[in-house]
This record gives structure tokens, C-alpha cells and sequence, in this order.
């Protein structure tokens, strides 16, 4: 059994993350940590959890997180980069939900998150979690950079047609939603039911904090600098990611749907719908699936593809629990396999 510790269990991929550990047959809960709720069970916050997870919140005590086989952090951005050296050191393999290793330079990560970087130098050693690219990388790694629900789905949706250079990289546009759960679990008047509820609303236009993580995810498969254009959206849905993505092709007789297909054949929680297929939010709610398709409009040179996943699930806490697998030589589908939600 794996001793696992969880830093920061209060928020809405903190709860998801505990969902789906307690139910993992090779999971032991050992600590979760919050310093507001400190002493309060677990299940009195999350009475969903009531008969699955016994413990109680804990202060955060490195001592305590070193006694752990993994530690995962589910904290704001800035939080992790204080204590995952001191953790590295001991031992401690860490998977961080939050964004302080998902950028490689330094300079780009201080200037879209306002803070200067804690721990800097491991910037390169993270490893960046998206399995269907850097699964090798992941088994050996001490140290995941989890990544964001936007930048997991827009780049397995392009992931296929960067990999076979079918498209032109210099202005792609990725068109995005996400459901008010991305915004976090606190009190903020934009995602007040009143306020986020028969409306929708494009944000984060000038620049979002998660348009450098795709960029240098595409960057890399491209192997080429992209040009890429991000417009996030605010949908009044409490889960869910729907990505609509733009290129135009070099080629036109190329089979897009066999590609698609042979891509990720082997891949557990990608599904590349049927031609013509049009993925739905509500499909993957509350599982780790990614689902896709891929269409060419009108026979034409534009290709659209549509990505969809649960941001709570394959878009955090979901796809942390797949990285643990995989570094633990565990079957990948291990505490994964729950059915999407309907309705």
C-alpha cells in the first residue's frame, strides 16, 4: 500500500482528490492538511466522504508529510514551490496540482504568476503530467507538474495533427469553456450562482495564466514555435471543458479520423468518437475520460477539432491519480474507471 499524504484538502480538486483515492485498492490516506479547518473531520466538511475517509485536517507538518510514500498538493499557485524541495530531499515522490512547475523558464513563470519562484532549479527536473505524451518520463519521475484542465484538453486535441506536422503552426486558435468549479471553491461575486447562472462570458482575453503551458506543451510537439491565439469562456455548468480548435491543414488527403484513431488506440482515457461525433460535457462528467472528434467543414482546409473533459477530474485530480499509477508501476486504470455521470 501506498502512504499517501494530500496538502491542502479543502478546495473542489482537493475533494475530488480524496474522492478518488479512497476508493484506490493500493491507496492508505495518511495525512490531509488544511490550516483553517485544522481538527475538523474530513467528512463533516465532505459528507460525501462519510464511511470512506476517517481522518481528520490536519496543519501542515513537513515532518509528518515526509513519512509519506507521495505527497500530493492541491494548494494555490505559490504554495508548493516552499516545501517540495525539502520533501525531494527526504525521499518523497511529489505530484503538484497547482501550476509552480508546469513552466520551464523561470522569467515567464514569475511574470504570469506575479511571485518570484521559490525553488527555481527545479523547474527542470518537473516533469509535466500529460501521460499520453510524457508517460515514460512520468515512471521515472520524483517530481509531476500536474497539468491545467484548458492545457490538458486543447493539447490532446491538437496532439495528433502536431505529431504527423498536418497543420500550420502559426495561428492556431484553441476557442474554450469551462464550468464555474475552475474558478476554485471560494467566495468571489463573478461566480456567485446570481451572477454566473444564464449568462456566459468570455474572460482572460488579453492573456490567461494558462496560455504559456499550452503554448510550450504545442511548442514541444510542433517542435517549433507556435503561434496561438486562447480565449477562454465561463459556461453556468459546475463541471466540465469544452475545447473547439482551429488550424488549417497542409494536406487535405490525409484519413483524419484514422489518425485520430491509431493515435490514441492504446490510450485508456482518450476516446476518439465516431466521424462526426460531437462530444459532450455531460459524457465525461465526474470520469477521466477526454473525449474527442475531429471534422473538416465543408471538405475544406480548416480542420475543427472538439475536446471535452471533466476539469475537476481528467483535468486535475483524475489525471494525478494516473500519474501515481504510472509512477508506481500500478495499472493505469487502478481507481480510475468510474463511469462519467448521467444526467
Amino acid at each position: 500500500m501506498l502512504k499517501v499524504g494530500i496538502v491542502g484538502g479543502t478546495g473542489y480538486t482537493g475533494v475530488e482528490l480524496l474522492r478518488l483515492l479512497a476508493a484506490h485498492p493500493q491507496v492508505e490516506l495518511a495525512v490531509i492538511t488544511s490550516r483553517s479547518e485544522a481538527g475538523m473531520a474530513v467528512s463533516d466538511m465532505f459528507p460525501n466522504l462519510r464511511g470512506h475517509v476517517s481522518l481528520k485536517f490536519t496543519a501542515p507538518d513537513t515532518q509528518a508529510l515526509t513519512a509519506c510514500d507521495v505527497v500530493f498538493f492541491a494548494t494555490p499557485n505559490g504554495t508548493a514551490m516552499q516545501t517540495v524541495p525539502e520533501l525531494l530531499r527526504a525521499g518523497v515522490r511529489v505530484i503538484d496540482l497547482a501550476a509552480d512547475y508546469r513552466l520551464r523558464d523561470r522569467n515567464e513563470w514569475e511574470k504570469w504568476y506575479g511571485m518570484t519562484h521559490a525553488s527555481p532549479d527545479y523547474l527542470e527536473q518537473a516533469v509535466y503530467g500529460l501521460p499520453e505524451v510524457h508517460r515514460a518520463a512520468v515512471r521515472d519521475a520524483r517530481l509531476i507538474a500536474n497539468p491545467g484542465c484548458y492545457p490538458t484538453a486543447v493539447q490532446l486535441g491538437w496532439l495528433p495533427l502536431l505529431e504527423a506536422e498536418l497543420i500550420e503552426t502559426s495561428h492556431l486558435i484553441a476557442d474554450c469553456k469551462s464550468g464555474v468549479s475552475g474558478a476554485g471553491r471560494k467566495a468571489e461575486v463573478g461566480i456567485l450562482l446570481c451572477e454566473a447562472s444564464e449568462s456566459f462570458k468570455a474572460y482572460g482575453v488579453s492573456g490567461h495564466r494558462h496560455l504559456p503551458e499550452i503554448r510550450q506543451g504545442l511548442t514541444a510537439m510542433a517542435k517549433t514555435p507556435v503561434g496561438l491565439t486562447f480565449v477562454p469562456h465561463l459556461t453556468p455548468m459546475i463541471r466540465g471543458i469544452h475545447a473547439t480548435l482551429y488550424a488549417k491543414l497542409k494536406r487535405t488527403d490525409v484519413d483524419l479520423q484514422k489518425l485520430f484513431e491509431c493515435r490514441y488506440t492504446d490510450e485508456p482515457f482518450v476516446d476518439v468518437l465516431p466521424m462526426g461525433g460531437l462530444p459532450e460535457t455531460r459524457s465525461v462528467r465526474g470520469s477521466n475520460m477526454c473525449r474527442i472528434a475531429v471534422h473538416r467543414p465543408q471538405g475544406g482546409d480548416t480542420v475543427v477539432v472538439l475536446s471535452v473533459i471533466d476539469n475537476l477530474v481528467k483535468g486535475a485530480a483524475g489525471q494525478a491519480v494516473h500519474n501515481l499509477n504510472i509512477m508506481f508501476g500500478l495499472p493505469e486504470t487502478l481507481g480510475l474507471t468510474g463511469i462519467a455521470l448521467s444526467p
